[in-house]
């Protein structure tokens, strides 16, 4: 009976020692995504399942754009708008929690459903003000009383073709200043450039495409009539971007990033009587935005 239970425990000493063995031996494993860039040293860790957020500020450059306005008694296209963004001087709104919002920022969020790609939304805060005074070319037509009940139009009632006229306050101003607004859904890549030998810090460029709806806030007087109007769904519009990031630590990064995108907004709030009056007009803007973020 001695030698069976001696046997036996052999057996079972064996099989454990021989379980960890084979453990011991085994490599570890971790699925990384392929760099474009195969840099020295890999990383040893995945990002697949690591959600992200980040926060951030921008400037933006818009092509000149033409801008039909439509109501009773007008119809009339504004040609080639110069316009620019208004980027809040650098000072304590940056930092006050209560305006952190006033300048031109960026939001996201999202996550890697693999290493290095990821899913996510966000919210481009941008703003556009139309150039004023400018002289720019006219097509349509311009009653003397515009909108309903009928607000004068002053010596701008008539008929165009083409011609050139001075755009001045009394006639127009148009503004996204609250903002020009991008909420998006984007894919984006990562293709680790550099990795120390710590694994902690690295540089990554990322790429990605998007597309969403834009909600502005648009300041528009029409010939004296108007207001700044509330938050609507005014068209869409897709964008694609590049940049690179730098990561402090495993989660912690910086990046700067450039966005080019196209936006066809088809119904703008104009004199605040928003189901009779409005424009229209498609935007090709170009974005950059310096972001921190925080993988998690």
């Amino acid at each position: 009976m001695k030698k069976c239970h001696l046997l036996f425990f052999l057996l079972v000493f064996g099989k454990r020692l021989s379980a960890q063995e084979n453990l011991t031996a085994a490599p570890s494993t971790v699925t990384t995504g392929k760099s474009i860039f195969s840099p020295k040293n890999s990383r040893n860790f995945s990002r697949k399942g690591d959600f992200f957020a980040s926060w951030g500020y921008n400037r933006s450059w818009f092509g000149t754009s033409d801008i039909n306005f439509r109501g009773p008694g007008y119809d009339f296209t504004l040609r080639d708008v110069v316009a620019h963004d208004r980027q809040s001087k650098f000072g304590s709104d940056y930092f006050n929690p209560a305006k952190i919002s006033i300048p031109q920022y960026d939001l996201r969020i999202g996550y890697y459903f693999k290493d290095n790609y990821s899913i996510s939304l966000g919210w481009d805060h941008m703003k556009y003000v139309m150039d004023i005074p400018q002289r720019v070319r006219i097509d349509g037509y311009i009653d003397p009383l515009i909108s309903s009940p009928g607000h004068p139009s002053g010596n701008m009632a008539g008929t165009y073709n083409g011609q050139e006229i001075d755009v001045k306050e009394a006639m127009l101003t148009y503004e996204h200043t609250d903002g020009f607004n991008y909420a998006s859904l984007e894919i984006q890549r990562d293709d680790d450039i550099w990795v120390s030998a710590s694994q902690r810090r690295s540089f990554t460029l990322e790429t990605g495409l998007g597309g969403g709806v834009f909600v502005p806030r648009s300041d528009v007087h029409l010939f004296g009539l108007g207001r700044n109007n509330h938050w609507n769904l005014a068209g869409y519009g897709f964008s694609a971007k590049a940049g690179l990031k730098y990561y402090f630590t495993r989660g912690l990064y910086l990046q700067n990033s450039t966005k080019i995108g196209y936006s066809n907004l088809t119904n703008v709030h104009t004199t605040g009587r928003d189901d009779i009056d409005r424009a229209s007009q498609k935007i090709n803007y170009l974005e950059n935005y310096t972001i921190l973020g925080y993988q998690f």
